[in-house]
């Protein structure tokens, strides 16, 4: 840890030197809510967000706030490690050209519902996932669009790694939205003292409504995480139609957008983690750079000042319109070449995701030496974009 601010009702921890002005705005007014548990915490990926920082930690008691969470429900990295220890370049593109063709990518949906076999089990008070069911079963096995991505990479174990990073696609938004909107109605009767500009409506959870965002939110980390086995099984079957002989570990998973009942400093509090993941006592998890960078296999260190979290990534440094107004076609397409990866970065329109875009991955890192330990780094060999 960094740095403790104490200005505001709680504390806010800091796991970076500096902040945006606008993300600690918002993490002081996560410190100042009536119902905000013990502290704030900021990961060293931290940036500004809708109504609360990506990257950071908000616990509360008997209360959830849907903002805190995202749209992105469930939104998450996976990971395998394969038998493979070595893999040319030609093999790579073409590989991605048959992963093209069974993955949809950016707002591109499935010409076929899936098998709803593969989806969560839903059940009768799930009012928007059952008013969306069919439409997300054109989702499954989607990748999205955004900083969403494959990657096949090289780890520091000599084997040739599959990385994805995707989540609950439209189906999460629509629960997200539903909720929020919900909330700030029932915020606005209720004349809570939270200002509705800080964009943080909640619910109590023993009411209704807060039951049913729980359990709603919680379909869509189910979902998101079938939507990335899906993929990830997908990817793996263009590998192994090039090389029969591939074998696979058993998939890693871990969600970075989600609340849930945990407990923490004696309490059981809700702790609300948006762009941040698990990182308790020996958990294994994925903190990815960006396509020009190294991604981590971690295990947790269980830090309880983090509400045992780490950053899930490096974390922006410039807004998407910033960066393609910033950043420099030419300079980001020779970075990428010069490290031998197989990228996306063609045009303008893409530097919003080019590594130029994000934190140092190495200095997030290092930053978080007492929430997580190093156990593999990889090396991206080939990336596709959403």
């Amino acid at each position: 840890m960094k740095k403790t601010i104490t200005t505001e009702n709680i504390p806010i921890k800091l796991w970076l030197d500096e902040v945006e002005d606008s993300a600690l705005i918002q993490a002081k007014n996560l410190a100042n809510l009536p119902f905000a548990f013990s502290h704030v915490a900021l990961m060293p990926d931290s940036h500004m967000g809708y109504g609360m920082p990506i990257g950071g930690i908000l616990a509360t008691k008997n209360v959830v706030v849907p903002n805190a969470v995202g749209v992105d429900i469930g939104c998450g990295m996976c990971a395998v490690k394969t038998s493979l220890t070595h893999i040319e370049k030609d093999t790579i593109k073409t590989i991605m050209g048959e992963i093209r063709k069974v993955i949809p990518v950016g707002f591109n949906h499935q010409k076929y519902a899936q098998d709803p076999y593969l989806m969560p089990l839903s059940n009768e008070t799930n009012h928007v996932v059952n008013r969306e069911y069919n439409k997300a079963l054109t989702q499954l096995g989607t990748l999205g669009g955004g900083n969403h991505f494959i990657e096949i990479q090289k780890g520091s174990d000599d084997h040739i790694w599959v990385m994805i990073h995707s989540g609950s696609r439209n189906l999460g938004k629509q629960v997200a939205d539903y909720y929020n909107k919900l909330a700030v109605v029932m915020n606005e009767t209720w004349f809570s003292s939270v200002p509705k500009n800080w964009q943080l409506a909640f619910f109590p959870t023993d009411f209704k409504e807060g039951d049913s965002y729980l359990k709603e939110m919680q379909y869509c980390v189910e979902f998101a995480l079938s939507n990335r086995k899906l993929m990830m099984e997908r990817v793996l079957e263009s590998m192994s139609n090039i090389n029969s002989e591939m074998d696979c570990e058993p998939m890693i998973n871990i969600a970075h957008n989600y609340a849930s009942l945990e407990h923490h400093f004696g309490q059981n509090v809700y702790v609300h983690r948006k762009g941040a993941t698990l990182a308790s006592d020996k958990t294994i998890g994925i903190i990815p750079g960006s396509q020009g960078t190294s991604s981590y296999i971690v295990r947790g260190l269980g830090n309880r000042d983090s509400f045992m979290s780490c950053s899930h990534g490096a974390g922006r440094k410039m807004g998407r319109k910033e960066a393609k107004r910033r950043l420099d076609l030419n300079e980001e397409i020779a970075r990428l070449d010069a490290i031998g990866v197989v990228h996306d970065v063609r045009n303008v329109s893409d530097l919003d995701e080019a590594p130029g875009a994000y934190k140092d991955i190495t200095t997030v890192m290092d930053n978080q030496r007492d929430l997580v330990e190093i156990l593999v780094e990889l090396r991206p060999l080939g990336v596709i974009k959403g």
